[in-house]
């Protein structure tokens, strides 16, 4: 296989989860407080899943990704040296959304509360809000990496350091399941 760019976007494990387990394809992004344009940009096609823990809320998720988020929270402190890096993700659709009903269509195929997306659409409005729709990659084995100081702060993109050696993976869904859902996602989001 060929050797990978080693971007990655951070997002909350709890998502990383939920797209490794192949219970959604999407996630929604608006940028970082810390992004150079204040806005998000796609930096890469495909990226590497860093997981954030700092700004996870259950109350933006929906009941039953309760025990998700419970799971990525078992063993993680604040203090943690390291980070699992299990995912891998190509965008196979970057889905600019305006409105509330595009948004509402979409609530079923995702984890999130309809707090956090609305929150999401309404944080700078005259902005869209991006419905990434991807096709994920899980690792037969994490690649467990050192946390640097150049990995924190409310960027939305990092470039991992040092020797990021993946080894196999594969799709989380087969061709036919993910298609079916890229469709849906693409079906309710046409303007």
């Amino acid at each position: 296989m060929e050797r990978m760019q080693p971007v990655a976007l951070k997002e909350w494990a709890v998502a990383i989860r939920a797209l490794a387990e192949g219970t959604q394809i999407v996630l929604m992004r608006k940028g970082g407080i810390a992004e150079e344009t204040r806005d998000f940009h796609l930096k890469s096609p495909s990226f590497w899943l860093y997981p954030t823990y700092e700004h996870q809320k259950r109350e933006l998720l929906k009941e039953e990704a309760g025990a998700g988020l419970d799971e990525t929270l078992a063993g993680w402190s604040p203090q943690q040296t390291y980070a699992d890096i299990e995912c891998f993700a190509t965008v196979e659709a970057d889905i600019e959304v305006t409105s509330q009903e595009q948004l509402d269509r979409i609530r079923s195929t995702h984890i999130w509360t309809d707090r956090f997306a609305e929150e999401r659409l309404k944080w700078k409005r005259q902005k869209p809000l991006h419905v990434l729709v991807l096709r994920v990659h899980r690792l037969d084995l994490p690649v467990r990496i050192p946390i640097l100081d150049a990995y924190s702060g409310c960027t939305s993109w990092i470039r991992l350091e040092g020797d990021f050696t993946p080894g196999a993976m594969k799709p989380v869904l087969d061709d036919e399941a993910f298609k079916a859902k890229a469709e849906q996602i693409k079906t309710f989001l046409s303007v």
